[in-house]
């Protein structure tokens, strides 16, 4: 899951970058963060269960 987010974070920077649109970094920048939160959502939930 964070490898996902992190590559679509990548490849979304990369288009904003190649194309020059400044909303494509926008929501690789709202990607990364909703990436990086569902990662520590991710891991309290599976830390009740261990």
């Amino acid at each position: 899951m964070e490898t996902a987010g992190a590559v679509t974070t990548l490849a979304l920077v990369c288009l904003s970058v190649g194309l020059g649109q400044s909303f494509l970094f926008t929501v690789a920048v709202i990607a990364a963060v909703a990436s990086w939160i569902g990662g520590l959502v991710f891991a309290r939930f599976l830390g009740r269960w261990i």
